[in-house]
């Protein structure tokens, strides 16, 4: 018998604000905008894409656009987006870079 699997939907375990928050750290850590656009809307899915783009200020159509995987968002875009989840970016130097500071 061959095994049936379903896709996997992120989506349905992003259930509170640490989830979230964890899953979009993660998706930067990867320093790769797509997978970041991706995971967003993961989010965006979650917390339900209508509300989160009126909170944007952005029509539903284009933060499906700019949060798919193939969506290339501005950063304002991805800003208004995190404001709208009550999240903030963060800068902190990367491991390199403390490895380089501690040795000098």
């Amino acid at each position: 018998m061959a095994l049936k699997t379903k896709p996997f939907d992120p989506s349905k375990y992003l259930d509170d604000d640490a989830a979230v928050a964890l899953y979009l750290d993660e998706a930067l850590a990867t320093n790769d905008g797509g997978v970041v656009a991706a995971c967003l809307g993961d989010v965006a899915r979650a917390r339900g894409m209508t509300q989160l783009a009126k909170d944007a200020g952005l029509t539903r159509a284009s933060l499906y656009k700019a949060l798919s995987a193939d969506g290339n968002p501005e950063l304002s875009t991805v800003l208004r987006v995190l404001q709208a989840l009550r999240l903030k970016l963060t800068a902190v130097p990367s491991a390199a870079a403390a490895r380089t500071n501690s040795t000098n």
